[in-house]
């Protein structure tokens, strides 16, 4: 029997990418990538030559049973994202669970993940914090920031630059517009930016940018009571 194998890439800077990850890429049998187009040309900087297989959150539900199949059949398997950990809002989470329920070995990777460079970076409390990934859109979004209103730990959020101010005018709404926080964008590359404040300082700074670009990952201050 093979092994799946969960390997981080980098989130910007390809400096970022471990040794062991590369072991890894340039020994298992085939990779699985959410974009190959994006993976290829990780893969080709790194002059990595492997067959790479699409397995994104629309047909995931349809090939990790077959996946599986593949690595009980004695392949060795990576499962990659486009950037960071797969399973972090990126797919992994139900190929790993299909393994797991069939007794296949999975071996993650540690490695490169945009939320823990920004919540150390904050400045805020990072001994209890809770990882909330992206808020829901539409449907229960207000639900959630109204359920995470008395929440005492620091709270961590992945946003899209097109929603960024969106989702600080609701943080001042449900969280108040004295909350303290703090926004990373384009953590690792060369535009890096880290804005700490109140809500409604680090909106301020946002409503007069020119454009917002790059990943986003919101940190929050939890209540203090």
């Amino acid at each position: 029997m093979g092994k799946l194998y969960v390997v981080p890439t980098p989130i910007g800077n390809l400096d970022d990418i471990t040794l062991r990850a590369l072991k890894v890429l340039n020994e298992v049998d085939i990779i699985l990538a959410e974009d190959t187009r994006t993976s290829s040309k990780l893969l080709h900087h790194f002059e990595i030559q492997k067959k790479l297989f699409s397995h994104h959150k629309f047909n995931e539900h349809k090939t990790s049973a077959l996946i599986a199949e593949r690595i009980e059949a004695g392949e060795n398997i990576a499962l990659i994202s486009d950037a960071g950990t797969p399973g972090i809002s990126d797919p992994g989470f139900l190929l790993v669970r299909t393994c797991v329920e069939n007794g296949i070995e999975v071996e993650t990777l540690p490695g490169a993940t945009a939320f823990v460079p920004a919540l150390v970076n904050s400045g805020l409390p990072c001994d209890k914090f809770c990882f909330e990934g992206f808020l829901p859109q539409k449907k229960g979004r207000q639900k959630r920031l109204k359920e995470l209103a008395d929440e005492k730990r620091t709270m961590v959020f992945y946003e899209s630059p097109y929603r960024l101010l969106k989702a600080l005018e609701q943080f001042g709404e449900f969280f108040g517009a004295e909350r303290k926080i703090a926004v990373s964008r384009e953590i690792s590359k060369m535009h890096e930016e880290n804005v700490r404040g109140t809500v409604s300082e680090v909106m301020g700074h946002f409503k007069s940018a020119a454009s917002i670009k790059g990943e986003i990952v919101i940190v929050v201050q939890g209540l203090v009571e």
